[in-house]
């Protein structure tokens, strides 16, 4: 029975960390979108991304008005984005964004985490031929209000949309870099409600790995992504 509570309890507080670690990223972007767009979402598309975002983790409306007060007052420092390359383990690629108020704390902390993952870092822009970045909008198939796929797919076409994955209750769209504010819009536009708008680096290949090495790359995520300056952590393992 004390092996249950246990077990019960450590998954309880891996929940919490996650959470908290969600809040944490979110409340960063929120910031980084006020300090470089004003804090009235109505005007910054943004900030109304980022509060989107953070409706869609259940994040309190106070924490959330909390973090554009606070990115708002003068007294607030400015959060830097960075990147991050290399790879991990076994050849698979590994990139990393981070939002920063120390670039070289966040530097030497990162290279760290590859060093101790079995990895090493690359050059800024080494990974270019890996990953590309896209805008990826997951939606509620509710939200379609009956519309059929193929002429929603059709619909946003001309909008920048590359792709539309879905499974039984989501759908997946992806568009250019470049067209992510089209398509933002032109789903505004069509009234579709969008769960989370993301900017993502998407793989353009694969690497294959057995289980067990999988597991080392996954270890090495799991330590970045426990860093308090990275926000987001992509690879390339099938």
């Amino acid at each position: 029975m004390g092996r249950i509570f246990e077990k019960r309890k450590h998954k309880m507080f891996a929940r919490f960390d996650r959470m908290a670690k969600q809040f944490t990223r979110l409340g960063k972007e929120i910031a980084i979108a006020v300090k470089q767009g004003g804090p009235n979402p109505d005007y910054n598309p943004r900030l109304r991304t980022a509060i989107q975002n953070a409706k869609s983790v259940n994040m309190p409306k106070d924490r959330v008005d909390a973090a554009i007060k606070r990115a708002n007052s003068k007294g607030e420092g400015d959060y830097e984005e960075v990147r991050f390359e290399g790879y991990g383990p076994h050849g698979v690629a590994v990139l990393v964004e981070c939002a920063t108020d120390n670039n070289t704390r966040t530097v030497a902390n990162i290279r760290m985490h590859f060093n101790k993952g079995g990895g090493s870092m690359g050059k800024t822009g080494s990974l270019d031929f890996i990953f590309t970045r896209k805008g990826v909008f997951k939606i509620q198939k509710s939200a379609l209000k009956g519309m059929d796929l193929d002429e929603f797919e059709f619909a946003l076409i001309d909008h920048g949309c590359e792709d539309v994955a879905f499974d039984e209750e989501e759908l997946y769209v992806y568009a250019s870099f470049e067209s992510f504010g089209a398509m933002q819009k032109a789903l505004e536009d069509m009234g579709i409600e969008v769960t989370t708008a993301e900017l993502q680096y998407i793989p353009n290949n694969y690497v294959d790995g057995t289980e067990e090495q999988a597991q080392e790359i996954l270890d090495l995520v799991e330590r970045l992504e426990g860093d308090d300056d990275v926000q987001y952590v992509y690879h390339n393992l099938k």
